[in-house]
């Protein structure tokens, strides 16, 4: 499972760049430290009906386009239902898109609490989480655009603290072939649906700060003094 994660200004503008997508200038997208669902979130995806990549906003908790106006936004799409589940079996085809992040976060339960727990790539780079993006209408016509996070199971640095993990995508390979609009069979994209190496990333330990979801800000980063009871070292 992923529901909420971080992504810095200069990790937005590198990320952009490298897929030569680009920003008027003075838009470049402001540093969030604890975004969470029901919210606006940035994404790489094709414009519609064509091959042009565009960045948009879309609101993450995705929502079919022939679902009834009481449904449940989705956060998370697991890989192993993509392919047959009706909610995102057309959009896994044709409607793919990338989420730019700096790392993401997950919890642990520690006694009666909830240890917060920061994940990212060993060298600090950004990457992108795999989504899959829907266009829904309301009764009144108006168009909400929706995304969610595909998961996968876990690696090893994951399992102890969760059963899912995020779709990490880190290459221009990658990245081209989860995009390319030509790509329309599963098959052809189980390859990408794994979990990410283990020994790539890293994990800390944070303060329970980015448990509230009021705060964004950079000491939603600040790390929890060394605990041994918490299984991983900070």
């Amino acid at each position: 499972m992923c529901c909420r994660y971080v992504l810095l200004q200069d990790h937005a503008k590198t990320l952009l760049a490298q897929l030569g997508v680009p920003l008027a200038e003075g838009s470049a997208p402001s540093s969030r430290y604890n975004i969470t669902p029901s919210t606006g979130i940035l994404a790489v995806r094709n414009q519609p009906g064509g091959i042009k990549r565009e960045l948009a906003s879309l609101h993450w908790g995705l929502i079919p386009s022939w679902a009834r106006a009481s449904a449940s936004p989705v956060v998370n799409a697991r890989d192993e239902s993509l392919a047959g589940k009706p909610t995102f079996r057309d959009a896994f085809r044709s409607r793919r898109c990338l989420i730019p992040a700096s790392g993401f976060y997950e919890w642990k339960a520690v006694g009666r609490s909830r240890q917060p727990w920061l994940f990212r790539l060993r060298d600090e780079q950004p990457f992108f989480l795999a989504g899959l993006w829907e266009t829904w209408r309301a009764p009144d016509g108006t168009a909400l655009e929706s995304c969610a996070v595909v998961t996968t199971t876990p690696n090893a640095m994951m399992g102890s603290i969760h059963h899912r993990m995020p779709v990490m995508l880190a290459d221009a390979a990658s990245w081209n072939r989860w995009l390319d609009p030509r790509v329309t069979e599963p098959s052809e994209l189980a390859l990408l649906l794994r979990p990410f190496p283990a020994k790539t990333m890293t994990a800390f330990a944070l303060s329970p700060r980015v448990n509230n979801v009021r705060h964004d800000d950079p000491l939603c980063l600040a790390p929890a003094s060394a605990d041994p009871q918490l299984g991983l070292n900070p």
